[in-house]
């Protein structure tokens, strides 16, 4: 595992330095599966997906452990390289962030997103830049000493939060922000909710291009924003909301009128289900419950 690791890690960040790197996020191993087969080369996870799965929301609700055991499940369920969002780290002191970085590893992720925004009581703050960088910095010396390049994105929640008094303040302080993690061990500074293509071109510049964006509803296509200096462009949860929304349908139309017309406009298919695992290993182990625990794929 720790050569293969190694060299998932390796495959990852070469498709970085590329660029235009187009990565969707699942929340479960059948998603993965599915975005595999489609042809992507790289997956990354939604800690909201994963978080409604469990019956929590997003934003730490669900812990460190529940969260790792599920991207575990995803790791193992894929060939390709998978980047673990593991929110703010669960905990806020560097310890936390390299004890969460240490469960990543173990996983066989090969790049997680780590988050300046607070959580719980004081949420919608920021950490402090010194403090952020110094998790940062831990993150990545633990992933070092383990013998994982991992790929760090550094997101910061200046955009997500609309901080500052105009976006010329909110841009300062993101550049501010991105080049001090750049500096502390990122490998990319995230940007969620900024998809303005002239705010990516101004930020781009400044952070050599080492930007990473997450598509919403009604932003501009990938393309246009690679164009503008993008490095990576992910989707986040906006597959599993979507998913939400399909099986919404499905719930009114089988209330209302009994049919399933929803149903079949998008039906998979029992047997396309059972195609994305036939590959895998069929070794079991038994739980001391006596139940079968997650297949290890790998």
């Amino acid at each position: 595992m720790a050569f293969e690791q190694t060299s998932l890690a390796a495959r990852f960040r070469e498709q970085h330095r590329a660029g235009r790197l187009l990565l969707p996020n699942a929340w479960d191993a059948a998603s993965a599966r599915v975005f595999e087969e489609a042809g992507f080369q790289a997956i990354g996870t939604t800690s909201a997906g994963i978080a409604y799965t469990q019956g929590f929301q997003d934003g730490e609700h669900l812990g460190r452990d529940s969260m790792i055991r599920i991207v575990t499940t995803i790791v193992r369920a894929v060939s390709c390289p998978v980047t673990a969002d593991i929110e703010g780290g669960y905990g806020v002191s560097a310890a936390d962030v390299a004890q969460t970085i240490d469960a990543v590893v173990d996983a066989g992720a090969v790049g997680v997103n780590l988050e300046d925004g607070v959580h719980g009581p004081a949420a919608g703050l920021l950490i402090d830049i010194d403090r952020q960088c110094a998790r940062i910095a831990a993150a990545r010396e633990l992933a070092d000493r383990r013998g994982v390049g991992l790929v760090i994105n550094a997101r910061t929640d200046t955009f997500l939060l609309n901080l500052g008094s105009d976006v010329d303040e909110r841009v300062a302080m993101t550049l501010e922000r991105g080049k001090a993690y750049l500096r502390s061990g990122a490998d990319l500074v995230f940007v969620p909710l900024l998809v303005d293509t002239m705010l990516v071109r101004r930020l781009a510049g400044e952070l050599r291009g080492l930007i990473s964006l997450m598509a919403l509803p009604g932003a501009p296509s990938a393309g246009e924003l690679f164009a503008a200096g993008a490095a990576r462009v992910s989707i986040g949860q906006m597959a599993m909301l979507t998913t939400l929304g399909s099986i919404k349908q499905i719930a009114a139309e089988l209330r209302d009128h009994g049919t399933w017309r929803s149903i079949e406009r998008t039906f998979y298919g029992f047997a396309e289900a059972e195609a994305l695992f036939t590959h895998r290993s069929a070794v079991w182990e038994d739980s001391p419950e006596g139940y079968p625990q997650t297949p290890p794929y790998k």
